[in-house]
């Protein structure tokens, strides 16, 4: 039992204002798996105002020795990888060799990139007679989401940190484990009192308190828009900074110009795209638009991919390639969205409703595929959140931009073509924060967002850094 019965504020562990806590459940056994505090709007003041405390004088420091810093929570994260590989993939349900690759690897790589990216960062520059700095927002809340927690804290950590402004977190409750060993390291490495504070808790009370707090400058969320709006409108009343990166329906385009074998690769890579962390991802490519008169052929490939590739068993002995799902809230949302698509006329091509037979404990869903999609079904424009793809035919290019661009969201992208500079002139007609062209590799240092509801702002590199940064000319 992995317990924790106090908060991190001010540089030390104390004892929340409640004695309320909350379970953590393994997503493959569903038992408990660990404990911790649920946290009051008592204990959001206390961190708030020890985080306002430090601010002036970690903002002091130069941003090399910021980066510094952050290098070593990095390599704090490296020394217990095992560790923390063991935890998410208990919480979230991802294998846990892939999650060692993944959820511990990428908060690695972006810590570790830092030191670069600030020492080539342009704090300051002239502008005629005027000298235009940029300085710390300030106090930043960090509102985390369970689908690739540490990942996600980090990304927000690293740039605030590095920014120069101090930081209180809450972490999801439902995945927040990783998060009170991320506060050890911090601990260990000896950041600053009040600099980083860990306030777990449920959204509609920690999160909130945090998002209305005065004294917070900045909230930077992740997680569904519906909370995210929740979130803008709660901080409204305050006129503070917000970051927000919400959800996403991507559609990844087939062209009609590739050939046979391509279009095989194609398509085979496109359930991966779709099924990563059991789909579990805002940027999942879940809507696989290729040509009508092929649509039958990508449907056999992909049928063929799945069924092949795709086995579900326990995470924590990597027994499959994919795992169960965060819960039985997100299980049962995912397996009515399958039974949605059904009723609306789908083709179901494998996969489907009904649970596992082999797998009678843990929040498996079976890895789906849909056929025949028309975009205005409710699983082609609604997120699904779960492994679930939907083939879509189209007639023309023209007709697939439209298709893919006919969303409320705008996060990610693929494209496929046999001409890279036909691919590259269709990924720049969709409105989308990020495209991968021909299976392009995800960059952690390239700007991270979404265009209309899929959020505000942008996360990592450079682009992560400016979001925690303010803007002042000083006239000479």
């Amino acid at each position: 039992m992995n317990e924790h019965r106090q908060l991190y504020i001010d540089g030390a562990w104390v004892d929340p204002a409640g004695t309320e806590m909350i379970d953590v459940i393994s997503a493959s056994t569903e038992a408990v798996m660990g404990r911790i505090p649920e946290g009051t709007p008592a204990d959001v003041d206390r961190a708030v105002a020890a985080a306002r405390a430090a601010f002036d004088g970690w903002a002091a420091k130069t941003p090399a020795e910021r980066a510094e810093v952050v290098a070593a929570i990095g390599e704090g994260m490296v020394e217990r990888r095992d560790e923390l590989s063991g935890l998410i993939s208990g919480e979230v349900g991802m294998p846990r060799k892939l999650a060692g690759i993944i959820q511990v690897g990428l908060p690695v790589a972006v810590a570790g990139g830092f030191p670069a990216i600030v020492e080539d960062f342009a704090w300051q520059e002239e502008v005629g007679n005027s000298l235009v700095v940029r300085e710390p927002v300030g106090v930043v809340a960090a509102i985390t989401p369970w689908n690739y927690p540490l990942h996600q804290i980090v990304a927000k950590l690293a740039a605030a940190l590095c920014a120069g402004c101090t930081v209180v977190l809450k972490p999801s409750e439902v995945a927040p484990l990783n998060a009170f060993a991320l506060a050890e390291i911090v601990h260990a490495v000896g950041v600053p009192a009040g600099v980083f504070n860990l306030v777990s808790g449920t959204g509609p009370v920690v999160g909130e308190a945090l998002a209305a707090h005065p004294d917070v400058d900045m909230v930077s969320f992740t997680g569904s828009t519906r909370a995210g709006r929740r979130v803008q409108e709660v901080a409204a009343a305050t006129v503070k900074r917000l970051a927000l990166e919400l959800g996403g329906k991507s559609a990844n385009i087939l062209l009609p110009t590739l050939d046979d074998q391509t279009l095989d690769k194609a398509a085979r890579a496109a359930v991966s795209s779709a099924y990563l962390n059991s789909g579990q991802t805002c940027s999942a490519l879940t809507r696989l638009l290729v040509p009508a008169d092929r649509h039958d052929t990508v449907v056999e490939v992909v049928r063929d991919e799945v069924e092949s590739r795709y086995t579900l068993g326990d995470p924590l002995t990597d027994a499959g390639r994919l795992g169960p799902l965060i819960s039985d809230t997100q299980r049962d949302r995912v397996r009515a969205y399958i039974r949605t698509g059904v009723d609306e006329g789908a083709t179901l091509v494998t996969g489907g409703a009904d649970a596992p037979e082999d797998l009678p404990t843990g929040y498996y869903v079976k890895p789906t595929v849909f056929a025949g999609v028309t975009n205005n079904m409710t699983i082609a424009r609604e997120e699904i959140f779960g492994p679930v793809l939907s083939i879509l035919p189209y007639d023309t290019v023209d007709d697939a931009v439209s298709i893919a661009n006919d969303s409320d969201y705008g996060l990610s992208g693929g494209v496929w073509g046999a001409d890279i500079d036909e691919a590259l002139a269709v990924a720049r007609r969709l409105r989308t924060g990020q495209v991968e062209v021909n299976g392009g590799r995800y960059n952690p240092l390239a700007p991270f967002g979404g265009y209309k509801q899929s959020g505000i702002g942008r996360e990592y590199g450079r682009a992560g850094l400016e979001e925690f940064l303010e803007t002042k000319a000083i006239q000479i």
